[in-house]
């Protein structure tokens, strides 16, 4: 088994536990406190907590993982972490925010106006990320006239 293979195995072991157990705690961050808010405020909790589902926790580890790939150069890696972020969690739209950034670090302008466009769809009522988004949507465009 490669190293990379068993990182990436303990840690969904590791997240999946925390989650089942019900201590898992999320950190506050700038990349994923609006998310944490998103699941609280729209009942996406699966509970009538104040907590995020499990699954949106996992998910929101994921794309903080792949933030620090795509900080590391490492698209790769991060649209995987996104990729699998989406799966447990397909109504966070940062993922598809940062999938388009990886997308374009990769030079595929296509995929970024792609994923670039269902961010803007996920995260329609939040201001501060509308402004990412659009801002990248400038930058894809710009590409694209070129």
């Amino acid at each position: 088994m490669s190293n990379r293979f068993k990182s990436l195995l303990i840690l969904c072991i590791g997240g999946l536990g925390l989650g089942i157990l019900g201590c898992a705690q999320v950190t506050s961050t700038t990349s994923t406190q609006g998310s944490w808010n998103r699941h609280t405020q729209t009942g996406e909790t699966g509970s009538s907590s104040d907590k995020p589902s499990p699954r949106a926790i996992a998910s929101l580890q994921l794309t903080d993982q792949g933030r620090l790939f795509l900080e590391s150069g490492k698209p790769d890696h991060a649209i995987r972490m996104y990729e699998q972020a989406l799966n447990l969690d397909p109504a966070n739209g940062q993922n598809y925010y940062y999938l388009a950034e990886a997308w374009l670090m990769k030079g595929n302008i296509a995929q970024a106006a792609e994923f670039n466009r269902l961010a803007a769809i996920y995260l329609e009522g939040d201001t501060e990320w509308m402004g990412r988004v659009m801002q990248q949507m400038d930058r894809i465009n710009g590409i694209k006239r070129r």
